[in-house]
């Protein structure tokens, strides 16, 4: 069976970036995902569409085929009391490199990485820790099957506009390209 759209798929890979590997899944514990409903970065699902179960791929995305260029626009000095729980800042979690989530203007969580921790602001980027990086990948195919139709109905429950919305997603579109305005920026 070839990998398709609503199929179930479990992939072995390794994501390496720099020289350095900076992710992968086994055969023994597989990345699972569901074909074509926007679950992982859309070039690396064509990449693998049509192979098979124990068929090898290999193949590079540039930063604009993967998590975009990296945007100097996405990182902000917030004051530090804007890290307060019950009217104390919390210090403990104000530390540079930590991947914190926060609330965006439309009350979802995105997720922001600490840069700089200052007497007063704290520097946050929400660029995606892999924008502007080459992403180098090589895998198997483990599995595909079709998927059940629960499995489709929870992937579908799942934000149109493909970014990291933790929640209900109001963009309402399908392709909605960097910014939708849901508040969230690439997966």
């Amino acid at each position: 069976m070839k990998i398709q759209k609503d199929h179930f798929v479990g992939l072995a890979y390794e994501l390496t970036v720099d020289g350095n590997v900076v992710d992968s899944a086994s055969e023994n514990q597989p990345l699972e995902y569901i074909h074509g409903n926007q679950m992982l970065i859309p070039r690396f699902e064509e990449e693998v569409e049509g192979k098979t179960a124990g068929e090898e791929f290999a193949f590079t995305l540039s930063p604009a085929e993967g998590y975009g260029e990296h945007d100097p626009k996405l990182r902000f000095d917030i004051p530090k009391e804007s890290f307060a729980v019950d009217g104390v800042i919390r210090e403990d979690l104000l530390v540079v490199g930590r991947v914190i989530p926060m609330m965006n203007s439309a009350g979802q969580v995105c997720h922001a990485q600490i840069i700089e921790v200052k007497d007063n602001d704290v520097t946050v980027d929400f660029n995606h820790p892999m924008a502007g990086r080459t992403l180098n990948f090589k895998g198997k195919v483990v599995s595909v099957r079709e998927a059940s139709e629960e499995e489709l109905k929870h992937a579908r429950h799942q934000c149109d506009c493909g970014h990291d919305c933790e929640g209900d997603c109001n963009c309402g579109g399908d392709d909605c390209g960097d910014d939708c305005g849901c508040g969230c920026h690439h997966n």
